[in-house]
């Protein structure tokens, strides 16, 4: 195994322990971080092949110098892959969410993606390389009061499918990695970003909304519990890059096959009233 690989989105979570595993199974890692300390994190915990790339993948100027640093460390053999993996979750009532903090989310998970694809292609194509955009079972299957987040990862679903067909000229491989419930800061950050941004909500609105936010809570407290480790994640991901035919898509997880399944063999309304009951969602549809 081999080759240059960059991973966005490496501070903690999926993306850390994609940049560790890559790093382990021999890749040059080229990990995205937006701050120094988590990046100093990283190349203590990995070989001296890995790199800490300056990156944020909503800022246009940072985006152009990481890929100039990295067009020059490869010089001119190309990018074996790209993980893009970086990611927030806004949660909330699509009603009382602000709409600024949805364009974040788009910004972040869908155009940031597609950016940063956008201006490593070229040294893709160099390595006839794969692109690995990390998805959620949620770009699958919405759940209520995470629609932000589940519209951001159906839009990335549908970009990399088109993707897939765009660069088959050049044989470049794009594959989606759909996890459930994973050890990961997202989700505490969801639910910090949620409680500040329910709390400027005028009271009467959030009144509306009172019973199924507080089983919200305890939904994704449990789902916290039972989450699994993003190594899991990681290794999916190396698969996905050194399989001789990648899959277009890898669920992972016990609860994101589930969903899947419930997707496909369910009714709409079947699963909407399955999820009102989970949520304590008064269903009167």
């Amino acid at each position: 195994m081999g080759g240059a690989v960059v991973v966005t989105g490496a501070s903690s979570g999926i993306g850390a322990a994609c940049a560790k595993h890559l790093d382990r199974l021999g890749f040059t890692v080229f990990a995205g971080v937006r701050r120094q300390v988590d990046g100093d994190a990283l190349v203590r915990a990995a070989s001296p092949r890995l790199r800490v790339v300056m990156l944020d993948v909503t800022d246009p100027m940072s985006i152009a110098d990481a890929g100039r640093t990295i067009a020059e460390a490869t010089s001119g053999s190309g990018l074996a892959a790209l993980v893009n993996n970086a990611g927030i979750s806004v949660a909330g009532p699509l009603e009382l969410l602000p709409l600024a903090d949805v364009r974040t989310q788009f910004e972040v998970n869908v155009i940031g993606a597609l950016a940063v694809t956008q201006a490593l292609l070229p040294l893709l194509r160099l390595a006839r390389g794969r692109i690995v955009n990390i998805s959620s079972i949620a770009g699958l299957a919405a759940t209520p009061f995470l629609g932000a987040y589940c519209g951001s990862k159906f839009a990335l679903e549908a970009m990399s499918d088109a993707l897939r067909l765009e660069l088959a000229p050049w044989g470049i491989a794009v594959s989606l990695v759909e996890p459930g419930a994973i050890q990961s800061q997202i989700w505490r950050r969801a639910t910090m970003s949620a409680t500040r941004t329910l709390g400027e909500a005028a009271p009467e609105s959030l009144a509306l909304y009172a019973q199924p936010l507080s089983r919200m809570q305890q939904v994704i407290a449990g789902a916290a519990a039972r989450a699994i480790p993003a190594d899991a994640v990681a290794r999916t991901v190396a698969r996905a890059l050194t399989s001789s035919r990648p899959r277009t898509r890898y669920l992972v997880g016990t609860d994101a096959r589930f969903r899947a399944l419930l997707k496909r063999i369910l009714p709409d309304r079947v699963q909407d009233r399955l999820l009102a009951w989970f949520m304590g969602i008064p269903y009167q549809a």
